[in-house]
């Protein structure tokens, strides 16, 4: 055997055998998608209004807050609709600070006067910008959310460019409604000074509450509600505080946070506070002792506990909490509060007992295509076929190796990409066997026309494979769940399928070539 054999031989060994050790056993290796394993599929919308309001809010106090420190008090502002918000109690006198504040603060408002207000406009840039960062925050945070939850091989993508439709397949997950609080879960946690009672404790109503203050709240308070439950998680009542509506730190202060438990036992999230969080936390709480500090999670206290001594960069959540519940809000604040409001358009479950339908109907596809294959390369090629099922029996364990190498799962449509590559992985064969009986027909040698057969075939081989291969790579870059499994398994194929034909079946001939004596004749 000479050395060009020797080391195409070990190239072929050692690709074959890294794929098999990574193939097998199969059962582990290879995960299997949602229609063959069961779980959920979600479509959701992100209501990206949420996020402009609550942009056009945190603009809103960036104005006032800066008009006041120019002298001009009692300004407010309401938000009118998601891109324009009014701005009142600014005398027209002094409109001539605007065009300096909004250039310096907030460049994408456009604004005009209106009797007695002002009212401002978003760009329409602006508005297009904010909406799509919204989309790709929100699609992270789920992705971030999922991956914590431990849910194997999930699909999480947009629906189509441009749109603002969330897809989630989740296979084997057998507790929906949990996942869905997971991924719905806005998370937006804040630390607030409750100003009222001051001592401690809460209102049993809301009209308590405001009789303190006259009958009308003041400007820079809101009132927000505590769920009383009893030993078994039951919502008793609620009780109230009078918050300050600007927080101390919010969950965006938060570095990690993580399940425990607490003085009794009783289950808590512990959490850790980033260097200039800590900074702020631990001088308002200094200045702060004695004072109660609600613990504030999507508008509704979950605690307000009594501020002992000065807090630096870590804490407890205290509320009413499940050992779930505790773990579920860990997860999700260490991924980050969305950036809007989720909502469920669709839901669709699929249990095991159709992925196992799914999986022997597939199973049966695939072995019927390869029993006909196998027969038709056997009754045309002769012995020659055989070299085509060597390729082709190669080609699959280079297809599982690397699917579980990279940790592909497999899928329905996947299986009849893995149906298709048969036919690409022979389709080769054909190519370069018809070369080799036309060389055979005009009457060279055995050798010469298999060194011929390869040669004037291969260009054949590479444009059929290569527009397969084009058509493929966009199906996985604009496709979605379905789709992209069967332009990744179909990817591979292909790329195995040239590997195998050319590189495999032409070692095969010249081992049988190279031995002692002329080949004369040749079974094609």
């Amino acid at each position: 055997m000479n050395r060009n054999l020797l080391w195409r031989g070990l190239v072929v060994v050692v690709v074959v055998s890294a794929c098999a050790f990574s193939a097998f056993p199969l059962a582990d290796s290879i995960n299997l998608g949602l229609d063959l394993r069961g779980g959920i599929h979600l479509l959701l919308e992100v209501l990206t209004d949420d996020a402009l309001r609550a942009e056009a809010q945190k603009d809103i106090d960036s104005l006032i807050q800066e008009l006041a420190e120019k002298g001009v008090e009692g300004t407010s502002g309401i938000t009118e609709t998601p891109t324009r918000f009014r701005l009142s109690g600014l005398p027209p006198d002094q409109d001539g600070l605007l065009p300096t504040i909004i250039e310096e603060n907030v460049p994408y408002w456009t604004w005009r006067r209106t009797g007695e207000d002002v009212i401002f406009e978003r760009r329409p840039d602006e508005v297009n910008t904010i909406r799509e960062q919204a989309i790709d925050q929100a699609l992270q945070t789920i992705r971030n959310r999922v991956d914590e939850f431990g849910v194997a091989e999930p699909v999480i993508q947009r629906q189509g460019l441009g749109s603002n439709r969330l897809v989630v397949q989740l296979p084997g997950v057998d507790d929906p409604e949990r996942v869905k609080n997971l991924i719905k879960n806005t998370a937006f946690l804040e630390f607030r000074l409750a100003v009222y009672p001051e001592s401690g404790g809460a209102a049993f109503d809301r009209q308590e509450i405001l009789n303190r203050y006259g009958g009308t709240l003041p400007e820079n308070l809101e009132i927000a509600a505590e769920d009383q439950r009893d030993e078994n998680g039951n919502v008793l009542g609620q009780v109230y505080y009078a918050l300050e509506r600007r927080p101390v730190i919010t969950g965006r202060d938060l570095k990690t946070a993580r399940a425990g438990l607490g003085q009794f036992q009783e289950p808590v999230v512990n959490f850790s506070l980033t260097h200039e969080g800590a900074q702020i936390f631990e001088d308002w709480t200094g200045a702060n002792i004695g004072r109660p500090l609600a613990i504030v999670l999507d508008g509704k206290v979950q605690s307000a506990p009594i501020i002992e001594g000065r807090i630096s960069d870590s804490g407890i959540i205290r509320g009413s909490f499940t050992q779930q519940e505790v773990e579920d809000l860990a997860t999700v604040l260490r991924s980050g509060a969305l950036p809007a409001g989720i909502n469920y358009l669709q839901q669709q479950a699929v249990g095991p007992s159709l992925g196992q339908d799914s999986i022997d109907q597939g199973t049966r596809a695939f072995l019927f295509g390869i029993v006909l294959v196998i027969l038709a390369m056997l009754v045309v090629y002769k012995a020659s076929g055989i070299n085509a099922m060597v390729a082709l029996a190669l080609n699959f364990v280079l297809v599982f190796g690397v699917l579980a190498y990279f940790g592909a799962a497999l899928t329905l449509p996947g299986i009849a990409g893995l149906i298709l590559t048969i036919g690409m992985a022979v389709d080769a064969n054909v190519l370069v066997f018809e070369r080799i009986r036309e060389e055979l027909h005009n009457g060279r040698t055995v050798k010469a026309a298999v060194v011929s057969g390869f040669g004037k075939a291969w260009s054949s081989i590479l444009d059929a494979n290569l527009t397969t291969l084009i058509a493929a790579i966009f199906l996985i870059n604009f496709g979605t769940g379905a789709i992209r499994g069967f332009a990744v398994t179909l990817t591979v194929g292909i790329l195995a399928s040239v590997f195998t034909a050319v590189f495999n079946s032409r070692l095969l001939f010249d081992l049988l070539l190279s031995r002692s004596g002329r080949v004369e004749r040749l079974s094609i």
